[in-house]
């Protein structure tokens, strides 16, 4: 399917009406004006977020936009309270963000199986029953339940992962993530193959760690050019950047490197303080000489930690996970 990696939607929701009391008098066979008894009405489903792992996507919002909870039902005689509405579940993926409809941040699912109301039910209205005292005997009035109010909401995808593959189109970002991980994202010798954040579990002794592959950035990305900015927003949500380039353009390094820094800037100037790593694809076509004149090149910039790696021959693809891995460790270990 062409569109199905969807990762903003706006849908309609609406928790469950309260439901109403009930006006009602005991009634047997030698009891003509027995008493009230109308029960209370059942509270109305909530609206509830729920984290799922298994999905990437809002796709199966795209076709369900509008989602309303069940009302809670009446009271009945006897004061028996009607039953509750049923609590509706919205699954998302992980790293969705809820905003209302001034974009403003409601609630946030990074966990699987996270659950957070998102809009609550309204209360059951008071059967006559309740209002029954010593001056009022026989109350023929019950409360309606509490009406609710729909409102359109903003879901926004934002990818976790614990490392973000930044860098040009045809940088080789999309081979490193299938050599590294058995994700399979589509690979070709053609600008913006990668049309779509891919996902892949990298495996380090018994450990693993997440890397996504950001579309390729151009300059002015930030502004809409190329692929756009829709999916640097993906960034925002990853541990650490590994910015890789291509060997077959040794001139242009420090070009592209200013370009990726700024587009990054442009679009949120958090994402400069991200722990970052860089590295060299397709070294195997290059010679020792080429790579010191690369070396020099980002020293210069103050980047004196280039890994030279090749998804063909092998090469550096062991140390840079280590270096990854040993990044994210120390990161951890700062939060804990």
């Amino acid at each position: 399917m062409k569109d199905n990696f969807i990762d903003f939607v706006k849908i309609f929701c609406k928790s469950g009406d309260g439901g109403s009391g009930s006006i009602h008098f005991h009634r047997e066979k030698n009891i003509k004006k027995g008493g009230p008894d109308g029960g209370s009405g059942g509270k109305g489903g909530n609206i509830i977020i729920k984290g799922n792992s298994h999905i990437n996507t809002f796709f199966h919002l795209k076709y369900h936009r509008h989602w309303i909870a069940q009302s809670g039902f009446s009271g009945k005689k006897k004061n028996v309270t009607g039953s509750n509405g049923k609590n509706l579940f919205i699954e998302v993926p992980l790293g969705t963000v809820v905003k209302d409809k001034n974009k403003e941040i409601i609630l946030e699912i990074d966990k699987n199986l996270q659950e957070k109301v998102l809009f609550k039910g309204g209360k059951g209205g008071r059967g006559n029953f309740f209002f029954k005292n010593s001056k009022i005997k026989s109350p023929y009035y019950a409360q309606p339940g509490i009406k609710t109010m729909g409102s359109w909401i903003y879901l926004e995808l934002k990818i976790l992962a614990d490392v973000g593959l930044i860098g040009f189109p045809n940088s080789g970002k999309s081979t490193l993530l299938s050599t590294l991980t058995k994700a399979k994202p589509k690979i070709g010798n053609f600008s913006f193959t990668t049309k779509k954040p891919h996902l892949g579990i990298a495996f380090i002794n018994y450990n693993s760690f997440v890397l996504a592959d950001i579309p390729g950035i151009i300059e002015n990305a930030s502004q809409g050019k190329g692929l756009g900015y829709q999916f640097l927003k993906h960034v925002e949500r990853n541990s650490i950047l590994l910015f890789l380039f291509s060997s077959e353009k040794t001139k242009k390094k420090e070009i592209e490197y200013f370009i990726l820094l700024n587009e990054l800037k442009e679009f949120n100037p958090n994402l400069l303080n991200k722990k970052r790593l860089l590295a060299i694809s397709k070294s195997d076509l290059i010679s020792l000489k080429e790579k010191n004149k690369i070396k020099t090149i980002f020293s210069s910039l103050g980047e004196n930690d280039i890994t030279f790696i090749s998804s063909f021959t092998g090469e550096g693809l062991t140390i840079l996970k280590d270096k990854l891995w040993n990044l994210l460790q120390k990161k951890s270990n700062l939060i804990n």
